[in-house]
């Protein structure tokens, strides 16, 4: 396999010979055109690099691309406005290795080639709390308009793999994504601020979550007003021992709406399903449907933080409460679970409308099931819900459960989903 200790250099030059955006015919107006930048196969030592419009950056099969372990390669940048610092320090932070900000049609794809980001130096740095500003992604887009990252391998990213933030028309489709199990803050997916995503055929096992969906921090998210909205999740396979299988927040101070995920499987796990956030967030998180759930020794199945803490800065309004309501879980099986459901809402701001249907899950635990300022409903949930949703569902309260009546996802064209559901 060939090796290159080429740096970031070299494929900015190869991306500006590869530009070619316009197209002039004789008696036509400009035509815009796309380009595409081949990585071949070997290894492709880099620093940060800056994506354009209208590309797409094609790995071979035998492509590796590595981040340098030189912090010197990541350059410095300016915070996110929806965050006002970075997210682990005050300052600024860390470019991701690729990166692309106000673009139009971007593709970042392959025959499974690998895209390594060599994270060990930076989860070194932040253990040894030698970090002067917070770790780099390994992939962000921002206020990017069709974007599709398909057919890849991410490995051991040094903070979150893939960020697409303020993006809309997203789709990320058959990757993988790995990292040490122990690795920290190594999220697999995480949308931020971004709408009309699609999320599918997925395969992570990291050190957080392995999809988080976010919307800013507190008062830098609330004054942003970026939602994340309208996402669809299918078929996520992967495990995290440390958090959650799929996650909204903490950061969703700008409001997370209709997010619809089914055909989920989670093994070997801390949590399976969790909605975090906290006084001072502001914003929402409603119109959520999760359906098609398989959990295997998962310790929490269910999780509701409302006091996950965590703040920017001592400017945050701790009055700004959140609000979080319409959320159903569907369909939802699980095998050596510890606990059900740990629901945990804020005094005084009830987290309401939360509906569980069909949902058995074989518990070791003595008090399967802990909740506290939460309302809801239930229906063939086992065991027994705790009292604040034992009311049933059915017949009186379908219209408060979000789609409990119309499933959105068969009505996108998924009618025979429930086949891959079943053949686990």
């Amino acid at each position: 396999m060939r090796r290159s200790s080429a740096l970031v250099d070299v494929l900015l030059v190869l991306a500006l010979f590869t530009e070619t955006p316009w197209i002039v015919g004789e008696s036509s107006p400009c035509k815009e055109i796309n380009s595409e930048l081949f990585v071949p196969a070997g290894k492709w030592l880099t620093g940060s690099f800056t994506l354009i419009s209208h590309l797409t950056l094609k790995l071979d099969k035998d492509a590796i691309i590595l981040g340098s372990k030189n912090s010197d390669d990541w350059p410095v940048v300016d915070p996110l406005p929806s965050y006002g610092r970075g997210r682990e320090l005050p300052g600024g932070r860390h470019r991701s290795l690729i990166y692309g900000h106000n673009l139009t049609d971007v593709v970042i794809t392959g025959e499974n080639g690998t895209i390594d980001g060599q994270g060990s130096v930076w989860w070194n740095w932040f253990h040894n709390k030698t970090l002067s500003y917070t770790r780099p992604h390994l992939v962000e887009l921002m206020n990017t308009t069709g974007l599709v990252i398909s057919n890849l391998t991410f490995l051991n990213s040094p903070f979150w793999t893939i960020h697409p933030v303020y993006c809309s028309q997203v789709i990320v489709q058959n990757v993988t994504i790995r990292a040490p199990l122990d690795s920290p803050n190594t999220d697999g997916i995480d949308p931020d601020s971004s709408n009309d995503v699609c999320i599918e055929d997925c395969y992570i096992s990291t050190g957080d979550d392995l999809i988080s969906i976010k919307s800013g921090w507190d008062e830098y998210g609330i004054s942003y007003n970026r939602p994340s909205a309208n996402i669809t999740i299918r078929r996520l396979i992967g495990e995290t021992q440390s958090s959650s299988g799929i996650a909204i927040g903490s950061e969703m101070s700008g409001g997370v709406s209709d997010i619809y995920a089914e055909n989920l499987h989670f093994f070997n796990s801390r949590r399976g399903i969790r909605i975090k956030t906290s006084p001072g967030r502001g914003g929402y998180v409603r119109n959520v449907y999760i359906s098609n759930v398989k959990m295997h020794r998962v310790e929490i199945a269910i999780t509701f933080t409302g006091k996950y803490g965590e703040h920017p800065d001592e400017s945050f309004d701790s009055k700004a409460l959140p609000l979080i309501e319409r959320i159903t879980i569907k369909n939802v099986i699980g095998e050596k679970i510890k606990i059900a459901g740990l629901l945990e809402g804020i005094e005084g701001d009830e987290f309401l409308n939360i509906c569980l249907v069909n949902v058995t899950l074989n518990t070791t635990s003595k008090s399967p099931w802990n909740c506290s300022y939460i309302q809801g409903y239930s229906a063939s949930v086992f065991p027994e819900t705790c009292e604040s949703l034992r009311e049933s569902i059915f017949p009186k309260h379908q219209t408060e459960c979000h789609h409990l009546s119309t499933n959105h996802l068969e009505s996108k064209g998924n009618r025979n989903r429930g086949a891959w559901f079943l053949s686990w």
